[in-house]
C-alpha cells in the first residue's frame, strides 16, 4: 500500500477508520508521515479522550522529578488536608497515589456516576467523595475516568499552580505544543457537544466550573502534538536537548504492571499507559475514538492518530502496525 492508497483507504472507509482526522509519525527525529482528513489540518486539535490520562501520568512524573510529590506511596489525603472525610469512611485513608495511577483505587459505586460528578461545582471533591468503600483496598483493576480527576487536584496542591499552567509550563511549551487555555463552559449541553462534535477544536482543555481541567478526558491535541509527546518518551524524556521527564519515571510509567481482561484486549497496564504485549517494549496512551500515542522503541518511531468520537473504537495499535509502520520503514 502506498501513501496515496492509505489516504484513499481512510477517506472512503465505512468502518473503524472513517473517523480518523490526522496521522503524524516521527522516526529517528524526523517527520516521516503527515496526513489529514475531513477538512482537518495538522494544526487542528481533537478531544483525545482518555489519552488525557496518559498526559496526566506524565505531569505526575514531572511533579515527582521536581520534588513536589515525594513518592507514589504518598496517601491521597496528604494532598487534601482540608477535605472532610464522610462519616464512617475508613478505606480512603489508605489510598495511595500508586492506586490512582494503576487504576486499583477502590470506589463506592458499581458504575461511574457521571451525572453526579459532572453537574457538581467541584469535580475533584465529588471524585474524592466516591473514593474508598467497605470492601477496602483489594488491588483489583477498576477503570475509573472520574477517579482520575483526583490527580488534577493532587498536582495543583503539590505544585501550587493550576494543572493547566503546570502542563503549559513544563510539558507543552518545551515540546513546541501551543499553549492551551481552559475550555470554559461546562454545562450538560456543552459537555455533550464537546464529546460529539466533529469540528476541529482550539488548543484547549475541558475544565470544570472551578477552572480545574478534566483529568480523565477533554484535552484537545493534534496528532502532531501526540507524536511529539511519544518521541520525547522514546528519547528518555529529552526533547530538543532539554530534559522534560526522567528516564526512571518513563520506565515505571510504561512497565507492564497489571494484566487486563478481554474488555481491554488482554493488554498490560502501567501508570495510565498501556503495554499491548508484555514481551515487546511498545507502549501507548489510548482513548476512545481511536485516539492514540503509539511509541515503538525497537523501530524508534512515535505515531499520533486523532479521531472524532465513534463508539467501539478502542485503539489503533493494529492499524498503525499494519499500515503505518510498513510505509515509514521503506
Amino acid at each position: 500500500m502506498t501513501r496515496s492508497d492509505l489516504h484513499e483507504f481512510v477517506e472512503s472507509s465505512t468502518g473503524n477508520e472513517k473517523n480518523i482526522c490526522q496521522i503524524y509519525a516521527i522516526k529517528d527525529g524526523e517527520t516521516v508521515f503527515d496526513d489529514c482528513w475531513h477538512g482537518y489540518t495538522a494544526d487542528n486539535t481533537v478531544n483525545v479522550m482518555s489519552v488525557t490520562k496518559g498526559v496526566m501520568a506524565i505531569l505526575t512524573g514531572i511533579a515527582m522529578d521536581k520534588g513536589m510529590i515525594t513518592s507514589t506511596d504518598q496517601k491521597v489525603l496528604e494532598f487534601f488536608p482540608d477535605y472532610q472525610v464522610k462519616r464512617g469512611e475508613k478505606t480512603i485513608y489508605n489510598v495511595k497515589l500508586e492506586h490512582l495511577l494503576t487504576m486499583t483505587a477502590p470506589y463506592k459505586y458499581r458504575s461511574e456516576p457521571w451525572t453526579k460528578v459532572c453537574t457538581s461545582e467541584d469535580w475533584t471533591k465529588a471524585a474524592l467523595d466516591l473514593l474508598g468503600g467497605r470492601s477496602g483496598i483489594t488491588g483489583e483493576f477498576k477503570y475509573a475516568t472520574l477517579g482520575i480527576q483526583i490527580l488534577a487536584g493532587i498536582i495543583e496542591n503539590a505544585a501550587g499552580m493550576s494543572c493547566l499552567d503546570f502542563a503549559n509550563e513544563y510539558l507543552f511549551k518545551p515540546l513546541g505544543i501551543p499553549e492551551h487555555i481552559p475550555h470554559g463552559d461546562s454545562s450538560k449541553e456543552d459537555q455533550f457537544e464537546y464529546l460529539m462534535s466533529k469540528a476541529p477544536r482550539k488548543n484547549e482543555w475541558y475544565s470544570e466550573p472551578g477552572g480545574t481541567v478534566t483529568a480523565g478526558w477533554g484535552l484537545a491535541l493534534s496528532a502532531r502534538d501526540m507524536a511529539r509527546i511519544g518521541w520525547m518518551l522514546l528519547n528518555d524524556g529529552v526533547y530538543d536537548g532539554k530534559t522534560i521527564l526522567s528516564k526512571d519515571w518513563i520506565g515505571r510509567m510504561t512497565s507492564p504492571i497489571i494484566r487486563l481482561g478481554e474488555d481491554f484486549g488482554k493488554m498490560y497496564y502501567g501508570y495510565l499507559w498501556y503495554r499491548p504485549n508484555k514481551l515487546k517494549p511498545v507502549f501507548a496512551a489510548i482513548g476512545d475514538g481511536g485516539n492514540v500515542i503509539y511509541a515503538n522503541p525497537g523501530k524508534n518511531i512515535s505515531v499520533g492518530v486523532s479521531g472524532t468520537f465513534k463508539p467501539r473504537i478502542f485503539d489503533r495499535i493494529k492499524f498503525i502496525e499494519k499500515y503505518i509502520l510498513p510505509l515509514v520503514s521503506k
